[in-house]
């Protein structure tokens, strides 16, 4: 039992932490709202309660699953890199410029519209990967900034020269059908970005697990200085690492605007590539689970959004819980001290068996 506990441990740990976060998030509603079991009730089953409702988890978990797999790659280097939210607002912004801008039969402007937009998410990443590489400037500090960079040039770009005149708000003109993403099961809107980020996040695995070049990204993770020692270029693999990253995050946006919108309509930060940070840190920055945990956090945003509705709990309850459960995994005293008496305990055992 100690050695398939140690064996799990930080999914164990994780499950905790989850159980943990929703447990004081009951508490809460008990303590606020003058209906808790209601809230409680929408927030755990409201999500199965309608098809429209179980359709929204999939289309908000499509560019969670994106920008998780855009952060699960630079920190497996141990790069902080936190600009998923711009790359993908900026990747939007200039996918639906391109969109307009040009003209294919469709399928082929599919293929060229994602393949501009991962160049431009690139790009995106290159900046902050050349200051850390060249520079020595901290990727956190310089991808943080960056996002303001990215989200007020995107404003820029889509307000002054690709805005709706005729929309009362500011929006882009719509896109031409043949960039649009089918959304093939009736009554949903459920679109084949899906798809394509299943496939996304099957293709980083096999990118981090089996090949040279995510073996490398891993070693430089997991100690720098042996990374050095035996001759991996730590500063291409962080370059290389970011910039992959910069690239997801932005055809995770446009996959959205394709998929769901039609045109860019974004007029504040979505807060995606936030929520994709979480999830790639729950999942341990493991590729195949990042699609469970993009699900489970969209399932909480979408029964948060359900209990604002029904209760007078406010939406904002779903972030004091994701808080919660990021503080505990990331935490790594959390249950320490019980991993420590299990490999003691398991050390002795085997001590007196010899």
């Amino acid at each position: 039992m100690r050695g398939f506990i140690l064996k799990y441990f930080d999914l164990i740990r994780v499950l905790l932490s989850i159980s943990i976060g929703l447990t004081l998030a009951f508490i809460i509603m008990f303590l606020v709202s003058d209906n808790p079991l209601l809230s409680i009730r929408s927030l755990l089953i409201g999500p199965l309660a309608s098809r429209s409702r179980l359709s929204f988890i999939f289309e908000t978990a499509t560019p969670l699953i994106f920008c998780g797999l855009a952060a699960s790659i630079p920190f497996q280097a141990k790069q902080f890199w936190v600009g998923a939210e711009g790359a993908l607002y900026f990747g939007g912004t200039l996918g639906t410029a391109f969109a307009l801008l040009t003209r294919f039969p469709s399928g082929l402007h599919h293929f060229l519209l994602l393949a501009f937009v991962f160049i431009v998410g690139m790009f995106v990443g290159l900046i902050p990967a050349l200051l850390k590489t060249r520079l020595k400037i901290n990727e956190f500090v310089t991808s943080l900034m960056f996002n303001f960079i990215l989200y007020y040039s995107g404003l820029y770009i889509i307000n002054f020269h690709f805005r709706d005149q005729a929309a009362g708000y500011l929006v882009s003109n719509a896109i031409p059908k043949t960039v649009l993403l089918a959304q093939f099961i009736p009554r949903t809107r459920i679109h084949l970005g899906i798809i394509f980020a299943l496939i996304a996040a099957f293709l980083v695995y096999i990118f981090l697990f089996h090949t040279k070049w995510g073996y490398e990204i891993r070693m430089v993770g997991a100690n720098l200085s042996f990374a050095k020692y035996g001759g991996i270029n730590v500063k291409r693999v962080i370059l290389y690492s970011i910039v992959l990253g910069g690239a997801l995050a932005a055809m995770g946006g446009m996959i959205e605007v394709m998929g769901i919108h039609g045109r860019f309509n974004w007029q504040a930060s979505p807060g995606y590539g936030w929520n994709g940070i979480m999830a790639a840190i729950i999942a341990g920055n493991h590729p195949l689970l990042i699609i469970v945990t993009s699900l489970f956090i969209s399932y909480l945003i979408t029964g948060a959004q359900i209990v604002n509705l029904v209760t007078d709990i406010p939406a904002e309850m779903v972030t004091v819980i994701q808080a919660i459960i990021i503080l505990l995994v990331t935490s790594q005293a959390f249950l320490e001290f019980w991993r420590h008496r299990l490999i003691v305990k398991e050390a002795a055992k085997d001590g007196s068996s010899s």
